[in-house]
């Protein structure tokens, strides 16, 4: 039996997640950001419990296909940007296409009309978020990070990072109090 659960978008989350499955003595062949393979059936109130046990660690646990459809589209985004070094690999769309064996069309569509906004502005969102984490770090230089994002240059990057948090790049290294938004916040 499969469960999806929203916003399991780090290893933080699938180990809270693995912790509470755990707890409620469930055995799994696999726990993946967004899904949980069970081996058997869960029961009624062990659905309604882990419903209110992932609540409160902001997850949730999906039914509609719709829903579980957008966030695996989540997920793989999230996961691309995280391993930033596949970005250079594959084209999001024909990834996604290949990933989810659905037509790019109507996964847009359907992403578009649940989050409200791109599939393309969500990238974004997401690369600039990875940006802030990579200057926050201090280890690379903004010519590394943007190449290591998949952008075309250091001024692409900057009017993207700008755009996004009204800042530039080399202003939001200097600051003292740096903010992020969580990943399940995007």
């Amino acid at each position: 039996m499969k469960l999806y659960i929203q916003n399991m978008v780090c290893l933080c989350c699938k180990m809270t997640v693995i912790e509470e499955i755990n707890k409620m003595n469930l055995q799994y062949t696999s726990i993946e950001l967004g899904e949980v393979h069970l081996t058997e059936s869960i029961t009624k109130e062990q659905r309604k419990h882990l419903k209110k046990v992932l609540r409160k660690y902001g997850l949730k646990l999906m039914k509609n296909k719709k829903a579980i459809l957008v966030e695996k589209i989540v997920t793989i985004i999230v996961t691309m940007i995280q391993q930033s070094e596949e970005i250079h690999k594959v084209n999001f769309s024909v990834f996604l296409t290949n990933q989810l064996n659905k037509d790019y069309h109507t996964l847009s569509t359907l992403f578009s009309r649940t989050k409200g906004i791109t599939i393309e502005q969500f990238i974004i969102l997401h690369k600039i978020e990875k940006a802030k984490e990579l200057i926050m770090y201090d280890e690379l230089s903004l010519t590394e990070i943007s190449y290591k994002l998949h952008y075309s240059s250091v001024a692409h990057l900057s009017n993207q990072f700008k755009k996004v948090t009204g800042l530039t790049p080399t202003f939001f290294k200097n600051i003292k109090n740096k903010k992020r938004i969580p990943l399940e916040d995007l």
